[in-house]
C-alpha cells in the first residue's frame, strides 16, 4: 500500500507499508488511514485507487480470494469521514489511465487507453476526454474478455474450442507459470531470456503480447482509441512493447493505435487518483 502527496501533478512526499494479510476491509482501512493521515495537512481532497469493481465510492472485489469480505464496502465514505476531507475512489487501472491522460503518455489525445500487464491485466479508458466510468464499476475489464486458451485449458465452447479470460493467458502470473514449464524461474527470467535472444522465451512473451495487441485492436475498432500506454512490470519492458507493436502491424492501419510506454510508471495510479480527487472536489 502506498500513499503520496501530489502537488501540481507531481509527487512531493510518499509513504509505503505492506498490505495486511488477510486483506480484510477493516484491516486495510486502518492501514490506509495510518498511511494517509501524515500527508493530509492542507490537502484539498483525498483520492484512492484500489483493485476491484468501484462504483459510487463502494468497492467489491473481483478476486475474493485475495480481498476477502470486500463486497460493497463504502471505501470513499469511510476515508472521507475519518480524514475530514472529500474522497474519491477509482479502480487502480482507471486511476492510472486518468493519471497518464492528464499528466503522462495520454496528453494530447481524446481517445486513450491505459493497459497494465503485471500480476493481472487491467485497463482504463478515456473517451472524448472523459474517464469512462460504468455504473456497475466494470469500466474496462480488458483482462476478462475471452480468447482461445493455450496454456490453461478451459471449458470447450464449440465451435471455438477452449476459451478463457485474456488475463489468464497474458498476465505476469500467466507468464510466470509458463516460465516454470519452460525451465525458467519466473516471468522476469523468461522476459530477460527473450530480450537476450532465446527463441523459446521470445515465443512465450509473444503469445502474451500478440493476444493483448489483438484485443487492443478490437478496442480501437469499437471505440476509436488512438493511443495505448502500457504499464506494469511486464508491460513496461522494452521487448514486450516491441512484440505488441509487431503484432498490431498485422491489423488494418485504422485499427492500429499508437502503442507507447506509460510515462508515470508505478506512480500513475497515485497521481491519477489525486488528480481525479482534485477534479471532483473543484467540480471541474
Amino acid at each position: 500500500m502506498r500513499a503520496a502527496r501530489v502537488e501540481g501533478g507531481r509527487i512531493t512526499e510518499r509513504r509505503e507499508v505492506r498490505t495486511p494479510r488477510p486483506a480484510a476491509p477493516e484491516a486495510v482501512l486502518r492501514a490506509a488511514l495510518d498511511l494517509a493521515r501524515p500527508l493530509t495537512a492542507g490537502a484539498l481532497a483525498v483520492g484512492v485507487a484500489c483493485a476491484g469493481a468501484v462504483a459510487g465510492g463502494r468497492v467489491t472485489a473481483t478476486a475474493a480470494h485475495t480481498f476477502p469480505g470486500w463486497t460493497g464496502i463504502p471505501l470513499a465514505a469511510r476515508l472521507s469521514e475519518e480524514l475530514g476531507l472529500p474522497c474519491s475512489a477509482l479502480n487502480d487501472a482507471r486511476a492510472a489511465a486518468w493519471g497518464e491522460f492528464a499528466a503522462g503518455a495520454g496528453r494530447g489525445t481524446t481517445e486513450f487507453m491505459f493497459v497494465t500487464v503485471s500480476t493481472g491485466l487491467g485497463a482504463g479508458l478515456v473517451l472524448g476526454g472523459r474517464l469512462h466510468l460504468a455504473a456497475n464499476g466494470l469500466d474496462a475489464e480488458l483482462g476478462f474478455v475471452s480468447v482461445p486458451t493455450v496454456w490453461h485449458a478451459g471449458t470447450e465452447v464449440p465451435p471455438l474450442g477452449p476459451l478463457g479470460p485474456l488475463e489468464f493467458e497474458t498476465s505476469g502470473t500467466a507468464l510466470g507459470k509458463r516460465a516454470q514449464t519452460l525451465g525458467f524461474t519466473d516471468a522476469r527470467a523468461l522476459c530477460d531470456a527473450a530480450d537476450a535472444g532465446d527463441a523459446v522465451a521470445a515465443a512465450a512473451e509473444n503469445h502474451s503480447a500478440a493476444l493483448v495487441a489483438w484485443k487492443t485492436a478490437d478496442v480501437a475498432a469499437l471505440l476509436g482509441v488512438t493511443r495505448v500506454a502500457l504499464g506494469g512490470s511486464v508491460g513496461l519492458r522494452p521487448g514486450y512493447l516491441a512484440q505488441l507493436r509487431a503484432a498490431l502491424a498485422h491489423f488494418p492501419a485504422r485499427y492500429q493505435p499508437e502503442a507507447v510506454h506509460a510515462e508515470l510508471g508505478a506512480d500513475a495510479g497515485l497521481i491519477g487518483a489525486a488528480l481525479w480527487a482534485q477534479k471532483e472536489a473543484l467540480h471541474l
